[in-house]
């Protein structure tokens, strides 16, 4: 199972469409506190549709929490448009880490700090990012692309 992080989520439906996508892809959802809505709210629940049910979800007070039990950091492997490396050249494993970070400013140089592995999505330069259910999409993808392979 891959493990999907949002660090600090500000909208529901981005929420809600990841969680309905962990469910389609048998991911597990990480939710890291603060959230910029409250977890039972009707968009949320609307963008999950009835799926939620199925989504297994694990919420955090904030990112010492979530780290204090990853088995290995080195499996961890945050989003940034900054990043120099794609997520197109990494080998990834059962149980990685797939981290995001908020709609508006995503991860803080606080967070990425915290961990070596920083991945970028390719994109044209008209653009700053993509929207974040997009980015875990193509990422989750790819990754759940190589895990067939492996079997």
């Amino acid at each position: 199972m891959l493990n999907i992080v949002l660090v600090e989520p500000e909208i529901p439906n981005n929420t809600g469409n990841i969680g309905r996508l962990c469910v389609g892809t048998e991911s597990r959802l990480h939710l890291i506190h603060p959230f910029g809505f409250v977890i039972n709210d009707k968009n949320l629940k609307r963008s999950g549709l009835d799926y939620w049910v199925h989504l297994e979800v694990t919420e955090y007070q904030n990112v010492a929490e979530w780290k204090a039990q990853i088995p290995d950091l080195s499996r961890v492997f945050l989003m940034s448009s900054h990043a120099k490396k794609s997520y197109l050249e990494t080998d990834f494993q059962d149980g990685d880490w797939l981290v995001f970070g908020k709609e508006s400013k995503g991860l803080s140089e606080a967070v990425l700090n915290q961990f070596e592995n920083h991945l970028t999505i390719p994109m044209s330069p008209l653009i700053r990012s993509f929207n974040i259910a997009n980015s875990v999409a193509f990422v989750i993808g790819e990754a759940k692309r190589q895990l067939a392979l492996k079997l």
